[in-house]
């Protein structure tokens, strides 16, 4: 995978870029969300974004796009990248029988990104605001935070009090924290 080594603060450092990652950049400087970021191959699996975790200095986090069995309730889920992911757990969180991932249609329509580039940042692209926001706790332990800004062709470093405190109040979304085990309980 090929990662660029200029790190980029700024619209302007990027340079130019495709329509919705201009927006997301614009939208962060126009909050003053100061950010740093690398231009790279695509890099849609956390085994890519791995590759790039460590000259971006921070940990790239799993944005999992979720829906209900009738697909009306949808939710992003953000949680470490190395951590396993079993729906069992968090539907009984949040009060959904049954969770599976979304469509590609779902996520281009909602979150105008397409799979692999799903990522808090997205959420600027949810003005209906039907995609409730999941932060696994494990992610609140963390100071800074890596997302695609709505293409997975680059990623940026990001406080993570900025994105909470900032970002989406900014937007008017209010994130849910759901606990998640690191492995699965023992069955009784």
């Amino acid at each position: 995978m090929n990662v660029s080594d200029l790190i980029f603060t700024s619209a302007a450092q990027r340079g130019p870029c495709e329509e919705a990652e201009a927006a997301c950049l614009a939208l962060l400087e126009k909050l003053h969300i100061p950010f740093a970021g690398l231009t790279h191959d695509p890099a849609d699996t956390i085994e890519l974004c791995r590759q790039i975790e460590s000259r971006l200095g921070a940990p790239i986090v799993k944005n999992l796009f979720l829906c209900d069995r009738q697909k009306t309730s949808f939710y992003l889920l953000i949680m470490p990248g190395d951590k396993p992911f079993k729906t069992k757990y968090l539907s009984k969180q949040i009060g959904s029988a049954r969770l599976s991932f979304a469509d590609a249609e779902s996520m281009e329509a909602l979150l105008g990104v397409k799979p692999g580039s799903a990522s808090i940042l997205a959420l600027m692209n949810d003005t209906g605001r039907r995609v409730r926001l999941l932060l696994n706790s494990d992610v609140l332990g963390h100071g800074t935070v890596g997302f695609h800004p709505c293409r997975n062709t680059s990623t940026l470093r990001l406080k993570l009090a900025d994105l909470l405190n900032v970002f989406l109040p900014a937007l008017g979304v209010t994130p849910e924290t759901v606990t998640l085990p690191s492995e699965p309980p023992a069955e009784d």
